[in-house]
């Protein structure tokens, strides 16, 4: 694909796209329609065996339901713009189209503890095991080259105000995961262990919260630090948070240096480190 053609299908500015380096993420709103998400949130609402209109039927503070592939999200994650800026941020032709959303964490107004709103990296690879071991998913691990995951995704939707349980996220914190994972090597860390100690390394970060309306996505780097948090509105929060896989591995030693974002990233993340 020649130059022409690539600015032709950007998205990204320039600033976002420096904010994605220096920050972790990029907002897109209206990434896809709220006509889309209306459709998708009415296959959730059925899923959750919840009443819309009773609140006395919302009896827990978080449902999380498994992967859907129904036609409105298979569109959701397909649009014209996601793709464009897939390319921009992974690169051309180093990602695989998703026909799926993965899995959906919807929470609810509601006064009990959620108990799952620490800070944490995602992680991306399975350990090796004995065949037939069931494993958790805790030990799934991450390595410097973010085998398996090329960007963590959060698909809003519903409308998502500060009250509303937004994604909480430390601003430029996935530059300082690379340090920690670089003595690991091909290996990688267990996803508890790398975020214990990424929250503590990262801790006094500002913060921001992934707010908007239906049809934003946050394209996040996958080492970003993020954390869900209570539920204090009056409307139930519906997102995905599916993994962008990757076609081929990050490389951090390019010959023609022709480095995606992620790669940029880390690679600035690794320099920070050195010269600390």
């Amino acid at each position: 694909m020649n130059c022409a053609k690539q600015l032709a299908r950007r998205v990204l500015s320039d600033v976002a796209r420096e904010q994605f380096v220096r920050d972790g993420f990029v907002k897109l709103e209206n990434a896809f329609p709220r006509e889309i998400a209306a459709e998708a949130r009415a296959i959730l609402w059925s899923a959750t065996g919840c009443d819309p209109k009773d609140r006395r039927t919302w009896t827990r503070p978080v449902i999380r339901l498994g992967d859907f592939a129904q036609e409105p999200f298979r569109q959701a994650a397909n649009t014209a713009a996601l793709h464009s800026a897939f390319d921009e941020l992974v690169g051309v032709g180093r990602w695989v189209p998703r026909q799926s959303l993965g899995g959906f964490p919807i929470r609810f107004p509601h006064p009990d503890d959620p108990g799952d709103t620490g800070w944490h990296v995602d992680a991306s690879f399975p350990p090796d095991q004995p065949a037939g071991s069931p494993g958790s998913y805790f030990d799934w691990r991450i390595n410097l080259r973010s085998k398996g995951r090329a960007l963590l995704m959060l698909f809003l939707f519903s409308d998502v105000g500060e009250q509303d349980a937004p994604t909480r996220i430390r601003l430029g914190s996935h530059r300082l995961v690379p340090p920690l994972l670089a003595p690991a090597g091909e290996d990688g860390l267990p996803m508890i262990e790398l975020s214990v100690r990424a929250a503590r390394a990262t801790e006094g970060l500002p913060e921001a919260t992934a707010t908007g309306t239906a049809g934003t996505v946050f394209l996040c780097h996958p080492f970003l630090v993020h954390a869900a948090q209570d539920h204090r509105g009056t409307t139930p929060r519906f997102l995905a948070q599916p993994p962008l896989y990757p076609r081929v591995p990050f490389e951090l030693t390019r010959s023609d240096g022709d480095y995606s974002l992620v790669e940029l990233a880390i690679r600035f993340g690794l320099a920070e480190g050195r010269s600390a």
